[in-house]
């Protein structure tokens, strides 16, 4: 959690987890805003957890999620109603606090000016530059639209890979990977973490670490496409021109879709390796599982399970009766 201040009682955060509200509110934190739709990514709680945990220690909670880089008139409505009526010191998080910064800037600019909001911005770390026709109303300025011969969409897997291959075959390339996370997560690898081959961190680098030397990474998210103009347009409406658009953002989990699946992720026997703190979980569940392999394999298929069974013991360095309890009922 890395905390700002934007203004005086007004904070403003990335991903926030349960564990940090205590935290929180042993700062005075009384309201909080999530600016963060369910599910954007594969590492983050649910609201639904924030607000369970906040309730406890009596601290209001508003969901207010916005796409990452569509920050809608209405949002910017609603949010200044809900800032108005909230009770200070505030917190607003989404995955970064662009969002959270966004909206504040646009709810509060035309009251503050242009020159102190942007400063306020800059002193918290945030770019409010690309806010700036949306405050003070003025025109785009084609002369500042930063172009790249290849954007490529999303820092994942797929997107380091083709980036990689891409300059393997043309090294003076002009290549730019847009994503605005921090952290790279290879997701296939939770897979291997749900059975017992990977630990969890081995699946976790930086994203600065994984990002191709001769790449240039854009630290944001994009909110639109302009393919009439060869235009991406990120985050706090800042454009970026292209030759050639690549684009593998990934998935985004829809949770909800299962009733009731939310309130029971992680606990219950409810898992899934989709999520980074869940693949763990499921592991823990495989382990107590227990199988009697005399009913259902014959001799041979029993002699290769067990054969497994020895080299994941080796692997893990764990006692191969531990392995051998989990299939004899």
């Amino acid at each position: 959690m890395k905390l700002a201040n934007l203004a005086k009682g007004v904070l403003v955060a990335d991903q926030i987890l349960p564990e940090d509200l205590n935290a929180l509110a042993a700062q005075g934190i009384k309201t909080i805003f999530c600016h963060r739709p369910d599910g954007e990514g594969a590492d983050q709680p649910n609201f639904a957890e924030i607000a369970q945990a906040a309730k406890k220690l009596k601290i209001k909670t508003h969901y207010l999620p916005v796409v990452s880089g569509k920050i809608s008139d209405a949002d910017v409505t609603a949010f200044a109603q809900l800032f108005k009526e909230a009770k200070q010191p505030v917190l607003s998080y989404c995955r970064s606090g662009m969002r959270a910064a966004s909206l504040w800037a646009l709810s509060q600019g035309a009251s503050l000016g242009l020159a102190q909001t942007m400063e306020a911005g800059k002193q918290a770390g945030f770019d409010l530059s690309g806010l700036t026709q949306r405050i003070v109303g003025t025109q785009a300025n084609n002369a500042s639209v930063i172009h790249h011969e290849v954007v490529i969409i999303g820092g994942g897997a797929a997107g380091v890979a083709v980036a990689s291959s891409l300059l393997s075959r043309n090294s003076k390339l002009d290549v730019a990977i847009i994503d605005p996370a921090d952290t790279h997560y290879y997701q296939p690898g939770w897979t291997m973490v749900g059975g017992g081959v990977f630990k969890p961190a081995t699946t976790v680098k930086t994203m600065a670490s994984v990002i191709p030397s001769k790449a240039k990474w854009i630290q944001a998210a994009v909110a639109g496409f302009e393919p009439d103009a060869k235009q991406v347009i990120l985050e706090g409406c800042r454009p970026i021109s292209y030759d050639a658009l690549i684009v593998c953002p990934g998935l985004k989990l829809n949770w909800h879709g299962i009733e009731g699946l939310v309130e029971t992720l992680g606990q219950n026997g409810v898992t899934s390796n989709y999520r980074y703190d869940l693949a763990q979980y499921t592991w823990e569940l495989v382990k107590k599982f227990k199988v009697n392999l005399a009913r259902r394999f014959d001799a041979k298929k029993q002699a290769d399970i067990l054969a497994l069974c020895l080299d994941q013991a080796k692997l893990e360095a764990t006692p191969v009766n531990q392995f051998v309890d989990m299939l004899v009922a």
